[in-house]
């Protein structure tokens, strides 16, 4: 095998969640142009339809589910396996963030950072790794944050935080548990990337999100696709239980 052939992912099917927009959506369409058969779940379906397009557009061929992973992990995960004919590779990027300072965060907001950053991933974690381990193994990538290792400012988002910490760790944890099984589990740890849940252009953002990098930039969502491609493929076969950082130099400070 070359070096570039060990990034081909043709014959591999992948899940991503939350691919219908933002890095999401990035992370599929760089998934299928390494070759790999794609489906995206994600709650709106006028949205999935409209990313599907999108890629279609490009002349990937992508397919959207309706679904909701907080609520039925084991259904998705089911139907992408009936749908690709299979299932190599589970991406967990669905998330979602709120700031606001510790003392006014309400449970209810504090439980669904929780539900949906943490238990949600985890129930697609198992729910794959349970298909993965009858069929020779596979690939889970979570999408953590530089936010599980340091304290962004000028805002405050104490919920968001303590949950990437948590996949972080669970990320370790997996891919301790799992190596035996020929499952590994590694994840991202991104910086400012230009979404729409990171306002990266708001003048009260710039002097901490983007002065305070070394590059003194924000990266776009599809920046992150090269290193996916290659935590998922036999490129990275000899890693497991890695948090790869890709932040522009934020973290060394």
């Amino acid at each position: 095998m070359g070096v570039l052939d060990a990034f081909s992912l043709t014959g591999k099917r992948a899940l991503v969640t939350g691919g219908n927009r933002g890095i999401g959506i990035a992370l599929v369409q760089g998934l299928a142009e390494a070759g790999a058969e794609v489906a995206f779940v994600a709650r709106d379906e006028g949205q999935n339809r409209l990313a599907e397009q999108r890629l279609a557009e490009q002349g990937l061929e992508v397919l959207g589910l309706q679904g909701d992973i907080s609520s039925d992990a084991s259904g998705i995960v089911e139907q992408a396996v009936q749908r690709l004919g299979g299932l190599d590779i589970l991406v967990n990027n669905a998330g979602i963030c709120y700031h606001r300072p510790a003392l006014e965060v309400p449970d209810e907001e504090w439980d669904a950072v929780f539900d949906v950053n943490v238990r949600a991933l985890w129930k697609m974690s198992t729910a794959a790794a349970a298909h993965f381990k009858d069929h020779g193994g596979g690939t889970i990538l979570n999408v953590g944050s530089i936010s599980a290792m340091i304290v962004n400012r000028p805002q405050w988002q104490p919920a968001y935080n303590a949950s990437k910490a948590a996949v972080h760790q669970l990320t370790k944890s997996l891919a301790a548990e799992w190596a035996p099984l020929n499952i590994r589990v590694n994840a991202l740890a991104p910086g400012y990337i230009k979404t729409e849940m990171a306002p990266v252009d708001s003048p009260e953002f710039k002097a901490r999100w983007i002065d305070d990098s070394a590059q003194q930039r924000y990266a776009l969502p599809d920046e992150l696709a090269p290193t996916l491609v290659y935590l998922v493929s036999d490129a990275s076969a000899f890693m497991t239980g890695s948090v790869v950082v890709i932040d522009g130099g934020y973290t060394l400070y």
